[in-house]
């Protein structure tokens, strides 16, 4: 799945940071499969084996498999000694030479979604330091995944079924509302290659290629999307985390580039220069 796809990419990026911020020598981590209790091992950050890869952990079994079973943190010592466990997964751990393990799981909505292990090659108690680090990595990830579900809910809301007539107003208004609700959301992303990847799937839902013709500024871009989807100046402010005046603002500076005298000319506009859907 595309999701998955992307989810990977989150983890391996989170192990990175992980690394870096703590010093650990090892990280590696997978996301739970789909309709299973199973998390699968598919990103690995400094292993020196390919021991892990595509180890499949059991809910409940091993320290990972506690991990999703339990949905918090957990972490030992000695792998291999620990009494904490179950020993399902020994082989591949001492083939990679690991000792002192912590696991991370990353919860979205309430569900486990994936976990990021941190490891030492020798045995010895891994610091708040390292679990804080390796939580807030988590945390990350935990936040990309709920922004992308976020996007694609608003996407799928957007354009529920194919419709006899594709220009129909309501499947349209319907389109206009969640590009508005897209753009709002994307200042909100401190990733910017997230937001950027957000702000390509706006421009998804825009009518046709803009013209070149107008050029906007991506904030008066913002209101207008927000004025198209019907909101006041007070409503477009509250989504977008602007006060009222600057909102006015934009407005006012959109209007002027698209040669309009009223909210909705501008509107029409931007929606003839395919800058709005």
């Amino acid at each position: 799945m595309a999701t998955d796809a992307a989810g990977m990419v989150e983890i391996q990026a989170a192990l990175v940071r992980l690394r870096r911020g703590t010093g650990l020598p090892v990280a590696f981590g997978g996301l739970v499969e789909a309709g299973r209790q199973q998390m699968r091992i598919s990103e690995l950050s400094g292993t020196a084996t390919p021991a892990l890869r595509a180890l499949a952990v059991n809910s409940g079994n091993g320290l990972g498999g506690k991990a999703v079973a339990l949905a918090r943190p957990c972490a030992v010592l000695d792998y291999s000694a620990s009494r904490q466990i179950s020993h399902e997964y020994d082989a591949p751990v001492a083939a990679e030479g690991l000792r002192a393990i912590l696991a991370v799981p990353v919860v979205v909505r309430r569900r486990v979604r994936g976990v990021l292990y941190g490891a030492l090659r020798t045995a010895q108690p891994l610091g708040d330091r390292m679990l804080s680090a390796a939580m807030a990595a988590a945390r990350d990830v935990e936040q990309a995944l709920v922004v992308r579900e976020e996007v694609r809910e608003l996407l799928s809301a957007a354009l529920p079924t194919p419709a006899p007539d594709p220009a129909a107003s309501a499947v349209w208004e319907q389109v206009r509302e969640a590009h508005a609700a897209l753009r709002a959301l994307a200042p909100r992303i401190p990733d910017p290659a997230l937001r950027a990847e957000l702000l390509g799937a706006c421009g998804l839902l825009t009518a046709e290629a803009a013209t070149g013709d107008v050029e906007l500024a991506p904030r008066e871009l913002d209101v207008l999307a927000c004025v198209a989807a019907g909101a006041t100046n007070a409503v477009a402010a509250e989504r977008l985390g602007l006060r009222p005046e600057t909102v006015k603002g934009y407005l006012r500076s959109a209007m002027r580039r698209l040669g309009a005298h009223t909210r909705g000319e501008a509107v029409a506009a931007a929606r003839r220069a395919g800058v709005l859907p």
